[in-house]
């Protein structure tokens, strides 16, 4: 694979990236409240520049991926990368509880993940100002761009529903920290009313950052898991509710490190009255 090559493949994945995040901006403009384009440009402002930053992204999308080849139009993708890791900076700077608005309807804060992503996209943008063919003509090249793309995806906070949260779900079922200790007969919402009223709960309310996210059944026990935060570190709260024994004080609780696996937190069995 040549150098050439290389940076003619580049167009097809700068293209497809910025046809995604375009489409999020011209359909659900009203994203642009989230974000810190109102601190920016204004209240009312926001909304219009939201719209006129996602044609920008869709007219140059569209023209990376068709011909002819022009060196502006990588050139003006080079641009706009550096535009967009400006903004983020100070997003995350002067306004730093809003939201990327990068791209779907994510709403969580600008972080370093964003930032990054902004970078890696100026980077591929300036690796493909030396091409002189199109993408269609970078043949086993355009290989390449799979690990690219997952690189995208990666640091992508608006997709960790599609592969994180699966990846983190499987890992506690296979490995959760009340292994050995649920029937789909029992509705959810008895589930969590057990929950709500036990000790179990009650240790780690504080910790909590999301409504159910998921759960399962295994060996007379239903498993619940909640987005928790320990520490200052992401993580999950797991409960374990017993299907044979509805005293509150039953439920079992144990809070996860999401990166490592760890058990950070498991309150011993509680009564009520603790």
């Amino acid at each position: 694979m040549s150098g050439q090559q290389f940076a003619a493949a580049q167009p097809l994945l700068i293209g497809l990236l910025l046809l995604w995040t375009s489409y999020g901006k011209l359909t659900r403009p009203e994203e642009a409240k989230k974000t810190a384009l109102p601190k920016l440009v204004g209240e009312k402002q926001a909304m219009p520049a939201y719209r006129t930053v996602g044609a920008i992204e869709a007219v140059l999308a569209l023209a990376l991926l068709s011909p002819p080849v022009w060196t502006a139009e990588v050139l003006a993708a080079t641009i706009l990368g550096i535009g967009f890791t400006a903004y983020l900076i100070y997003a995350k700077l002067v306004v730093p509880e809003a939201s990327c608005g990068c791209a779907g309807t994510a709403a969580k804060p600008v972080g370093a993940r964003s930032i990054a992503r902004a970078l890696l996209l100026t980077a591929t943008s300036a690796s493909a100002l030396t091409a002189t063919q199109g993408w269609w003509s970078a043949g086993p090249a355009a290989l390449v761009l799979i690990a690219e793309a997952a690189a995208f995806v990666v640091l992508s906070p608006e997709l960790d529903r599609y592969w994180l949260l699966p990846l983190r779900r499987l890992r506690i079922r296979l490995s959760h920290p009340l292994a050995g200790t649920a029937s789909n007969a029992v509705p959810l919402a008895a589930t969590h009313r057990r929950l709500l009223l036990s000790p179990a709960y009650r240790a780690v309310t504080g910790l909590l950052r999301s409504d159910i996210r998921d759960y399962w059944d295994e060996a007379g026990w239903r498993f619940v898991s909640y987005t928790a935060r320990y520490d200052g570190r992401s993580a999950t709260a797991v409960f374990a509710v017993p299907h044979d024994d509805s005293a509150p004080e039953s439920v079992r609780v144990a809070v996860v490190d999401d990166t490592s696996g760890q058990t950070l937190y498991r309150p011993a069995p509680l009564s009520l009255a603790g």
